[in-house]
């Protein structure tokens, strides 16, 4: 092994020169602190789908999509990471990487979070469409539901709106509803709300 897996520094003998950490301990520092970096990374990741519901941006299923193959990369290098470590194996890059995921699912769900926020209500824009079909999947924490209705937009056929189970119950295929939708205070339009025309 080069370097010291604590704290990263070139190491000719067992015994790290900078930190003084031994391998092994280093090793089960490193370990302790994956694990807690993880957690950190996984609240961080059960935040976001929630703050996504609340404050649901139009493009809501394609940023679901991104995050879900974030999510699963950084759950991949945590485990390499772990098996490396184990190995006595170099994991400089590997930890410079995977300490750059940590964050993310927290900005992503920060910034919807202030999207929506600080949003005012005088901006909303009504869009008369009808509802076209209905999306729901039962989940842990939320859940996901999906009206599925006409889109406004340029380039779009279909729109995604996370709705609630009351407004999924309420329409049904062929409703004529009205769609509220804010800009976003950082420029993200997100839905606020459904209502029968």
């Amino acid at each position: 092994m080069t370097r010291c897996l604590d704290c990263g520094a070139p190491r000719t003998a067992d015994q790290c020169p900078s930190c003084g950490l031994t391998s092994i301990a280093a090793e089960l520092l490193f370990r302790r602190r994956l694990v807690a970096r993880t957690a950190f990374f996984l609240v961080g990741s059960l935040a976001f789908p929630y703050v996504s519901q609340i404050y649901p941006p139009l493009d809501l299923d394609l940023m679901l999509v991104f995050f879900g193959l974030f999510f699963f990369l950084a759950l991949a290098i945590a485990v390499v990471l772990e098996r490396r470590a184990r190995q006595h194996k170099e994991l400089e890059i590997l930890k410079r990487i995977y300490a750059g995921f940590i964050p993310l699912p927290w900005i992503l769900a920060a910034t919807l979070f202030v999207n929506g926020q600080l949003d005012s209500q005088k901006n909303l824009t009504y869009y008369a469409t009808s509802v076209v079909g209905k999306f729901n999947m039962k989940g842990i924490v939320r859940g996901s539901r999906r009206l599925r209705v006409r889109s406004w937009r340029a380039g779009q056929k279909v729109e995604g709106l996370a709705v609630d189970a009351d407004d999924l119950d309420r329409f049904q295929v062929g409703d004529l509803v009205t769609v509220a939708v804010e800009p976003g205070a950082l420029g993200i339009p997100w839905y606020y709300g459904v209502y029968r025309r």
